[in-house]
């Protein structure tokens, strides 16, 4: 079983290295008291198959020492129950920088004089941690993609990848953007077979819809350009560490030529190895 516990100090990054564990298969369970550690792995090791990658994150959230948690860690030791510590840290200044720039409260500011303070003492507080920790990543200089890479060298099985998910949904422009779209094409100078009374019902899943609009030309050259503009962003959305893409398309109602430029941009992610849902949100309307 791969039991880890993530310390480290506040704004180095522990709730982006806890997704990049849960994208990877791993149980994450967020500031779970030292005292339940030993019974969670307790029930972890009596169920194997079902919790074999555990990722629980601990910090200065839980109180102001560390003594339950190396009597945890203690219990966890005696249980068998191999556990690793993985460290998050990263230099006064970038974090106090990213402090600035979220506007958030360090869980130390009450008590101390200023954020430079509350990071230094808390710094000195969690030393105890990190000397005992089996991996100490250092996110000063790594960006998101870095990372998912180092977490992904350390932690991932052989083999194992973490492919960027793509969602290609369709919409129309009447019923308003989706506020979840990372890209979003407008396709209504497009031929609208809307106008056409035997195909105003049907859908852009229908042939003689699908037929009508890629029967023209300049949807031809529409869909290689966009294929050409999406294959290139793929793996630069990838690099950059996303792990979920929204493409969407939208016509006027959202139910003809979105839904067939969805439809075929959908299989053409697949074919370039990428998992692809299809999701037409305004079709039934």
């Amino acid at each position: 079983m791969d039991f880890i516990i993530i310390s480290g100090l506040s704004g180095a990054g522990k709730s982006k290295a806890a997704s990049f564990l849960e994208d990877m298969g791993f149980y994450v369970v967020d500031n779970m008291p030292a005292q339940l550690m030993p019974k969670f792995a307790e029930l972890c090791m009596a169920l194997p198959g079902k919790y074999d990658r555990v990722a629980l994150v601990t910090d200065i959230r839980g109180g102001q020492t560390f003594d339950g948690l190396f009597d945890a860690l203690n219990e966890l030791h005696d249980m068998g129950c191999e556990y690793k510590i993985l460290f998050m840290e990263a230099g006064v200044e970038s974090i106090i920088k990213r402090y600035k720039e979220t506007r958030r409260s360090h869980p130390l500011s009450g008590s101390a004089r200023s954020l430079d303070e509350a990071v230094r003492t808390e710094r000195t507080m969690l030393e105890p941690v990190r000397r005992r920790a089996r991996y100490i990543v250092d996110t000063t200089a790594l960006s998101t993609a870095r990372l998912r890479g180092e977490l992904l060298r350390i932690f991932g099985r052989e083999g194992e990848t973490t492919p960027m998910a793509v969602n290609v949904m369709s919409f129309g422009f009447k019923n308003g953007i989706p506020i979840e779209a990372d890209l979003v094409f407008d396709v209504r100078f497009l031929p609208n077979p809307y106008y056409i009374a035997e195909l105003r019902d049907q859908t852009g899943l229908d042939d003689g819809v699908y037929n009508f609009v890629f029967g023209y030309q300049q949807t031809k050259d529409f869909m290689a350009l966009l294929e050409r503009l999406v294959g290139f962003l793929l793996p630069q959305y990838v690099e950059e560490g996303k792990t979920m893409l929204v493409i969407a398309i939208g016509c006027t109602g959202g139910h003809h030529r979105s839904v067939a430029v969805a439809r075929t941009l959908a299989e053409f992610v697949r074919k370039r190895g990428y998992p692809a849902t299809e999701n037409h949100r305004d079709m039934a309307r």
